[in-house]
């Protein structure tokens, strides 16, 4: 099969029903009629002379060839989706592009929410939609689905760039009245308190995988799925929470809290942006990339 004789948006067509598992929903997301997609499929099936999807009751599955293929398609196509949004002049004040960022609450309160501000102001017509990472988000971002993740160094995955957002410590935060904030804390002292701890997607966070790794013994008595949860929970007991600096201090001017450092040495956490590799060039990635290091930095005197 020549090349020139080849439609290339079949490659699309392959790609989304290869997602969709569905000729009616594939069509729909490509914003074409049923019969259209019908006939894309029936011409791919004859281009690389395989079934590529079958049906199985109102399942379609895909053929062996198709899955060998799916992998080398969706790279395909993500990195003709980054050569066409790369190769144009980016103006912030005037594109209309849509962002998708994989971030933690955390991360959305300390960088892209200020960034989301200054946007409304200085780039109107952009979009930004938020997703909390999750074990599938490094094959979105591989299908051009996320334009990229952040997370601490240690969660990211291999194969793309990735570059520092910044770096954090930890901090005890507990009530304001709480007395134990009335002298530097001890470690018996912490060992005994009860604990507030972060788990996403039945993952330890960050810091929680490092005191485990030390053999804490710590009483953990509330565990929740997110970080911006934590302060609130806090005023009115005598339980602490390790939690990251920034938003310790984020949190002080908004509620009777106390912060202490932690009784014993913590690593800093290393929170990176990563990002597909077919995407270096994007200059409106690079633009967003550049104002969340920015307004990161900006927080560390919040």
């Amino acid at each position: 099969m020549r090349l020139d004789r080849f439609d290339l948006n079949l490659l699309v067509a392959f790609h989304t029903l290869m997602e969709e598992r569905s000729v009616t929903r594939a069509a729909e997301r490509l914003r074409l009629t049923q019969p259209a997609m019908s006939a894309a499929l029936r011409r791919l099936r004859e281009s690389f002379n395989d079934p590529l999807l079958v049906a199985n009751g109102k399942q379609m599955v895909p053929s062996p060839h198709a899955q060998e293929l799916a992998p080398r398609v969706a790279e395909i196509v993500a990195t003709a989706q980054a050569l066409i949004s790369g190769s144009t002049l980016f103006d912030p004040q005037t594109s209309r592009r849509s962002f998708r960022i994989a971030a933690s609450d955390y991360v959305t309160s300390i960088a892209v929410q200020p960034l989301l501000a200054e946007m409304a102001v200085q780039a109107p017509g952009i979009r930004c939609s938020v997703v909390a990472p999750h074990t599938g988000i490094t094959e979105q971002m591989e299908r051009g689905e996320v334009d990229c993740i952040i997370s601490p160094e240690q969660f990211q995955a291999q194969g793309h760039p990735t570059e520092l957002l910044f770096e954090e410590e930890h901090v005890l935060l507990g009530w304001s009245e709480n007395p134990l904030f009335a002298k530097p804390i001890t470690e018996a002292e912490y060992q005994a308190a009860g604990h507030v701890v972060v788990e996403l997607s039945n993952t330890p966070a960050f810091i929680d995988q490092v005191v485990r790794a030390r053999g804490d013994t710590r009483r953990i008595e509330v565990t929740v799925t997110s970080f911006t949860l934590v302060p609130w929970l806090l005023p009115g007991t005598q339980r602490i929470a390790l939690v990251h600096a920034r938003l310790a201090r984020l949190f002080m001017g908004k509620l009777p809290l106390a912060m202490a450092p932690p009784p014993f040495p913590l690593p800093k956490m290393r929170e990176m942006i990563q990002f597909n590799r077919t995407r270096a060039t994007d200059r409106g990635l690079l633009w967003l990339r550049e104002g969340l290091r920015r307004h990161a930095g900006e927080t560390i005197g919040c």
